[in-house]
């Protein structure tokens, strides 16, 4: 139903699916997904996958029966766990010829143009050899503020700086749950109804739960990729993605993509601040496609210089756009409420005067 000739796939595999307690894998999973991945490969489909459960592997080895709180001691156990990590994958690939590459990142990697365009073209490249990529969050050096926050989210921007056409996370829970506990087979979009049917995760070993999943739908979708969440808690979990139609919740991707420049925008970049607009400004900005002015401005947040992103809120305080500003915090409290040309005295080296052009700015579903 998903998988066809010629199709990038990235596969994500949470800390649940892949181990049984602190610090045991499920090796005969794993071997399962191998195979199933290898079958995929002949099939003519390019796969990365992005495998969680070095934290907990490192924990099970120092003998720890829960998260520890502290950013070292995680880091610690990340760094031993994830070597037992890659080896297991790789040998669950040997027995059917195929090498696997691992990648470690942070947010820096993808925040970062040049280290983004970097990890697109070694992926790319990787797979250009039928080598499998296994990639992971690199906890043993990521600080809280440079964090993806779990593996879902690190999926989706992979997904999307690698233009897969699928993303295929493999979940504790069956997929989307209904009111009544029923799964939703299909998302024809991600609305607020949808986002208050999530809840988060209790297990001691990982980070994610629904929110986060939701959240990486948001962001593979708009970037043109499907998304399927599954449960990969039964055998052979992928197989079943080839047999007639596989039980989960398909996000339907949109038709209309952002372009490469605004993905950045929207989702690889952190806002540096906010600034706070009108409703005449909000409805320009979401119905008619315009520019954001000065004239629209109510106030900014936080210290930010011209050309950070910022997020662009409406006067009830909830986040409706982001956007490259060409303009200093400082410099836009000095204008806010001018009309254009108050402003080209103050700033007559401005050839531009919009606070942020329609070209560097995104606005976010209602």
């Amino acid at each position: 139903m998903f998988l066809h000739k010629g199709q990038l796939v990235v596969i994500k595999l949470g800390t649940r699916v892949l181990t049984q307690g602190v610090g045991i894998l499920k090796t005969d999973l794993i071997r399962s997904v191998c195979h199933d991945i290898a079958v995929l490969k002949n099939m003519g489909l390019s796969i990365i996958i992005v495998s969680s459960g070095a934290v907990g592997l490192g924990m099970g080895r120092l003998g720890f029966d829960k998260r520890p709180k502290d950013i070292t001691t995680q880091q610690i156990c990340a760094a031993v766990g994830q070597s037992l990590l890659t080896e297991t994958w790789q040998n669950g690939f040997a027995p059917h010829g195929i090498n696997v590459a691992q990648l470690l990142l942070t947010r820096d990697d993808l925040r970062l143009r040049n280290r983004h365009v970097a990890v697109k073209n070694s992926l790319h490249k990787i797979l250009s050899h039928g080598i499998i990529p296994i990639l992971n969050e690199n906890d043993a050096i990521s600080a809280n503020e440079l964090k993806f926050g779990d593996n879902d989210i690190l999926a989706s921007l992979v997904a999307s700086i690698v233009k897969a056409q699928l993303l295929v996370i493999f979940s504790s829970a069956p997929g989307l749950l209904d009111k009544t506990n029923n799964i939703i087979p299909v998302v024809p979009s991600i609305t607020k109804d949808i986002e208050s049917l999530a809840g988060n995760t209790t297990d001691v070993t990982g980070t994610g739960g629904m929110v986060s999943k939701l959240m990486a739908a948001k962001i593979s979708t708009q970037s043109g990729c499907g998304v399927f969440i599954t449960s990969g808690l039964k055998p052979h979990p992928i197989q079943h993605l080839l047999e007639g139609e596989p039980e989960g919740t398909f996000f339907v991707p949109k038709k209309q993509s952002l372009q490469s420049k605004k993905r950045w925008i929207a989702f690889f970049e952190h806002p540096r601040g906010s600034i706070q607009i009108d409703a005449g400004a909000a409805d320009a900005l979401i119905n008619r496609g315009a520019s954001l002015l000065a004239k629209g401005i109510i106030s900014t947040n936080s210290s930010f210089a011209k050309n950070d992103v910022v997020n662009i809120e409406h006067p009830a305080g909830n986040p409706i756009a982001r956007g490259i500003t060409q303009f200093s915090q400082e410099q836009i409290d000095a204008i806010k409420g001018m009309k254009s040309s108050e402003i080209q005295p103050l700033f007559p080296k401005h050839k531009k005067l919009e606070v942020i052009h329609r070209d560097h700015l995104v606005t976010w579903e209602a």
